[in-house]
């Protein structure tokens, strides 16, 4: 259900980001004024916080989290006097996001951009979408992908932009990839290359696409082999592979492959879903995505037919309960696209609504094991001393209304505060 993305170079975001900004372009700045307390990183921060959901499944009452630096460095009972009191609200671990599309936006009409557009436009609405996120309590997102992406994820590391912290595939690779000619499919070796390519340009990990989209029937377009090629030399170059699958067969040559981690997987079967779990691939099913292209349907006039979408809601959020009953690890990721930014937490709504899933599970999903998937579980996506400061606060406790996700106060990302509205 990802359709292709412009690709706009790095050296062309260094020319053109200082002189949107200088130009005023768009309504960022408007985020950055209008956010309250946003605060450097000081030398030691306390938060009291009247519940502690950890990410690993604890729940912790009347806690007070101490922050040095970026790192928690203990939890221990409150004591009525920190520096930031959230003892009426739920702290979380910063939410994690593994699967977004920080390029795709609206224009001024609301409709989808899907061409040329000027590479001004593009880095402040990419900008634009990465805040959102961060403003909505998701302090980490894996971006797949573009090459605007890296640029946009360099700007944040180095405090230029605020933003959630990215790791990016800075492209797609698909049955066009490589190809020496368009009537002969691409080579295992040129699929290699092009992975070996991908890493020197800086990505994070490689995004493949083993199937076609839903509205194509999601059928496997790749052979095993080029699937094998892709993954197989992922590895050996220190990265993680996740695929675009739908269709139950290229899900399996991906789990054979030893790709990391299925999207999608909407027609995945129970014998696939048993060697998922055998061989610890990550799952991640994703309804937000779905919803927002129905919700929103007049700004995608590219999608002709939405019916394989809405047929796509009941399986989608069955297969929820299948994963879980054979120990797959699933993680939460919501394909958010134009019209998604900043609503990302709506994919927890659905997951407890729809796919019944708990609300523990639905957040663990977010936090711990998302960090898992990202190669990152000893360092986010817990409140554990010695991990980043990534923390979000909510009006309620998400464990007994899964709404509260909607109500963020406090948002902290390695221990600088970037929301705090309480």
């Amino acid at each position: 259900m990802v359709f292709a993305s412009r690709r706009i170079s790095r050296s062309v975001l260094r020319q053109v980001m200082p002189t949107a900004y200088a130009t005023g372009m768009r309504r960022l700045f408007c985020f950055f004024l209008l956010a309250r307390s946003i605060s450097f990183a000081q030398d030691r921060i306390t938060i009291d916080a009247g519940t502690v959901i950890d990410g690993k499944g604890g729940v912790h009452k009347n806690q007070q989290i101490v922050i040095e630096g970026s790192k928690i460095v203990e939890m221990r009972p409150a004591r009525g006097k920190s520096t930031y009191d959230l003892r009426a609200f739920t702290v979380t671990p910063g939410w994690i996001d593994t699967h977004v599309h920080l390029t795709w936006h609206f224009n001024a009409q609301n409709i989808l951009v899907n061409g040329r557009e000027d590479p001004a436009s593009s880095a402040l609405y990419t900008a634009e979408n990465a805040y959102l996120t961060l403003m909505g309590g998701f302090t980490t997102v894996q971006s797949v992908g573009a090459p605007m992406d890296a640029a946009v994820r360099d700007r944040i590391n180095q405090g230029s932009l605020a933003g959630p912290r990215i790791l990016t595939s800075i492209r797609q690779i698909n049955n066009a990839t490589a190809r020496p000619d368009p009537d002969h499919p691409a080579p295992p070796e040129a699929l290699r290359e092009y992975v070996r390519k991908t890493k020197s340009e800086g990505a994070d990990l490689i995004k493949l696409f083993a199937t076609a989209g839903m509205g194509a029937g999601g059928g496997q377009n790749m052979s095993d082999e080029q699937i094998q090629a892709v993954c197989g030399e992922a590895r050996n170059v220190g990265l993680r592979a996740i695929v675009h699958a739908i269709g139950d067969s290229g899900i399996r040559a991906s789990v054979r492959a030893g790709c990391t981690s299925i999207e999608h997987g909407n027609f995945v079967k129970d014998d696939t879903l048993e060697l998922m779990a055998a061989r610890g691939t990550f799952f991640d099913p994703n309804l937000l995505v779905i919803h927002n292209y129905i919700d929103k349907k007049e700004s995608f006039p590219n999608i002709r037919d939405f019916k394989p979408l809405q047929d796509a809601l009941a399986p989608t959020a069955e297969v929820f309960g299948r994963a879980r009953a054979h120990h797959v690890k699933i993680v939460f990721g919501t394909d958010a696209v134009a019209g998604a930014h900043g609503r990302n937490a709506e994919e927890f709504i659905y997951r407890v609504r729809d796919a019944h899933e708990t609300p523990m599970d639905a957040l663990i999903s977010a936090t711990s094991a998302a960090a898992e998937s990202l190669g990152m579980g000893d360092k986010i996506g817990a409140v554990v001393p010695g991990y980043e400061a990534d923390l979000v606060a909510v009006e309620g406790n998400p464990l007994e209304d899964i709404t509260a996700v909607r109500r963020v106060v406090f948002v902290m990302k390695g221990g600088r505060v970037y929301r705090n509205t309480r």
